[in-house]
C-alpha cells in the first residue's frame, strides 16, 4: 500500500474551518477530528475553549455506541469460527432470559423487537449496581415490537450480545475485546476505562455559556453497548479495518457483511439502514457506513466510504449541541470532492483461465442483453451492457462456479453448463438461463423456443 499524498493546503483549511464552525456554533468545550485515506491518517485537527491547549489524535474521548461495532466484530468472529450461527435463537446459548426467541442476527441488526432502553433509572447516568443481572437489564416486558418485523434500536440487545460472547468464549467481554481486536489491530489507546490523557465530559447550558460536569459511570452489563473510550487515531485504524478486513481479526467478506443493510427501513427512512453492528446511509451520492455514539458528556461520529477509500472521525466532549456524525460526514465529503481518489493504474490480469475467458462477453436472458466481465482474483461481474439493471459481482468457489457478492444475485450460484463436447451451452444463475443469442434455439430455455424461430409480422 502506497502512502497517500499530503492533503492540499486549501483542503486542510476547509477541514479546519468546518470543525471550527462546529465547535463554535455547538459551544463545545473541545472537538477533535481526523481523516484517513487508504488506511493512513492524512489530517487531524481540533478546536478547544482553553487557550493554548488543543487535544490531538491520541487524547481519549468516550465513544458511546460506536462500542457496538466492536461487539459485533466479536460476534462475527464466533460465527466465522463455527461456534454459533447468526440464525440461532439466543435461547440456545443464553437460556432463561425471556428474550430467547430472538436470533443473533436480529440482535445485531436491532430487529429483535426489544425495548430501546432498560427499565428503571436512566442507565447512562446511574450506577451499574442497579442492573446486576440480565433480568434487570431486560425487565419483565422486554419486547416492544414483534420479533423480526422492524428496526428498533435496542441497547439491551447489545448487552445480550456481550453476554453471549462471554458465554461462548469463556472469558469476559473486555478480555475478548482486548485479545481479539485491540491488540491485533494495535489500538493501544482504546480501553474500557479512561486512560490519561483523556477529555472530561460536560453538559453546556442550553441558554447560557456555562458548564456542568457529567458523571462517568461504569456501565457494567451494559458495557458492550457503549462503554469504550478511544481516540481519533485508533478509530481511524479501526474504521480502515472495517473497509478491507484483517485476517487476524475478521475477513474482508465478513466486514462487508457487517456493512450490508440487514434491517427493514421505515417510510421516510429510505436513505438509512442498519447492517450487523453498523449504520448504513446514502449521503451526497455516496454510501457511508459506520456508527454514531453518545453518552452524557460526549458525542461521536465515525463514517467510512469504501468507494473513496476514506474514513472520518469526530469526537466531542459535550452532551449535545454538536452533531458529531454530521460533521464527520462533512469532513469526508470535503476530501472526497476536493481531492478525489486517484484511480489505480490499469494493469492486465496476471493470468487468465481460458475456460473463464471463453465466457466473457454478451449473454441474453430472454431478450435482455448483459455482459460477463472478468475481474481480479478470478472473479467475474455480470450486468447490463449499458444503463440500469441487475448487476452483481461474483467470487470463485474453486470448482468452476461463482457465488454472488452483492446486488440481486448476492448468494446465488453462477455456473457455465457445457455440452458433451465441452462447448458452452448456457449460463445458469439461480434457475435463469443466459444464452449467447436471444432465446437460443439449442439452449434449454424454460418453456421451450418456438421451432420456427424469429419472424416478421405477416401482412
Amino acid at each position: 500500500m502506497t502512502t497517500p499524498p499530503e492533503l492540499l493546503p486549501a483542503t486542510r483549511r476547509a477541514l479546519q474551518y468546518r470543525i471550527a464552525v462546529a465547535q463554535s456554533e455547538g459551544r463545545a468545550p473541545s472537538l477533535v477530528a481526523a481523516v484517513a485515506r487508504d488506511g493512513k491518517l492524512v489530517w487531524t485537527g481540533s478546536r478547544t475553549s482553553v487557550d493554548g491547549h488543543g487535544p490531538d489524535e491520541n487524547v481519549q474521548y468516550r465513544i458511546g455506541s460506536i462500542t457496538k461495532t466492536f461487539t459485533a466484530v466479536l460476534v462475527l468472529r464466533l460465527r466465522d469460527e463455527g461456534l454459533l450461527g447468526l440464525g440461532d435463537p439466543l435461547e440456545k446459548y443464553l437460556p432463561g432470559t425471556g428474550a430467547g426467541e430472538v436470533t443473533i442476527a436480529e440482535l445485531l441488526a436491532h430487529t429483535g423487537g426489544l425495548a430501546a432502553e432498560t427499565p428503571g433509572e436512566w442507565w447512562e447516568r446511574s450506577p451499574a449496581t442497579l442492573r446486576p443481572t440480565l433480568a434487570d437489564v431486560l425487565g419483565e416486558q422486554p419486547f416492544r415490537h414483534p420479533v423480526g418485523r422492524r428496526h428498533h434500536y435496542s441497547n439491551p440487545g447489545y448487552t445480550l450480545l456481550g453476554s453471549l460472547v462471554e458465554t461462548v468464549r469463556g472469558v469476559t467481554w473486555e478480555e475478548a475485546l482486548r485479545g481479539e481486536i485491540l491488540e491485533p489491530l494495535g489500538l493501544s489507546r482504546t480501553s474500557v476505562q479512561p486512560q490519561a490523557p483523556h477529555a472530561g465530559g460536560w453538559a453546556v447550558h442550553p441558554y447560557a455559556d456555562v458548564l456542568l460536569p457529567e458523571p462517568s459511570e461504569d456501565l457494567g452489563l451494559m458495557a458492550p453497548a457503549g462503554q469504550l473510550w478511544s481516540t481519533t487515531r485508533d478509530l481511524a485504524v479501526f474504521a480502515a479495518f472495517l473497509v478491507v478486513g484483517d485476517d487476524r481479526v475478521l475477513s474482508a467478506e465478513s466486514v462487508r457483511e457487517m456493512r450490508t443493510p440487514a434491517a427493514p427501513t421505515l417510510p421516510g427512512d429510505w436513505e438509512e439502514s442498519y447492517g450487523l453492528g453498523m449504520q448504513v446511509l446514502r449521503r451526497d451520492g455516496r454510501t457511508l457506513a459506520g456508527h454514531t455514539g453518545s453518552l452524557p458528556g460526549f458525542v461521536a461520529g465515525l463514517w467510512l466510504s469504501e468507494e473513496d477509500g476514506l474514513v472520518a472521525v469526530t469526537l466531542v466532549n459535550c452532551t449535545s449541541g454538536v452533531p458529531a456524525a454530521t460533521v464527520a460526514a462533512d469532513l469526508l465529503k470535503i476530501v472526497a470532492e476536493t481531492e478525489p481518489r486517484t484511480p489505480a493504474p490499469w494493469r492486465p490480469l496476471p493470468e487468465v483461465d481460458p475456460a473463464v475467458l471463453e465466457l466473457a462477453g454478451p449473454w441474453y436472458w430472454g431478450t435482455q442483453i448483459v455482459a460477463l466481465r472478468l475481474a481480479a482474483d478470478a472473479g467475474v461481474e455480470l450486468g447490463p451492457v449499458a444503463g440500469g439493471g441487475r448487476r452483481s459481482r461474483f467470487r470463485p468457489n474453486g470448482d468452476g462456479t461463482w457465488t454472488g457478492l452483492d446486488g440481486y444475485y448476492a448468494g446465488e450460484v453462477l455456473q457455465a453448463v457445457r455440452r458433451q463436447d465441452g462447448s458452452v451451452s448456457h449460463l445458469d444463475l439461480g434457475s435463469f438461463v443466459f444464452t449467447r443469442e436471444p432465446y437460443g434455439a439449442d439452449a434449454p430455455v424454460p418453456g421451450g423456443v418456438d421451432p420456427e424461430g424469429w419472424r416478421g409480422l405477416p401482412q
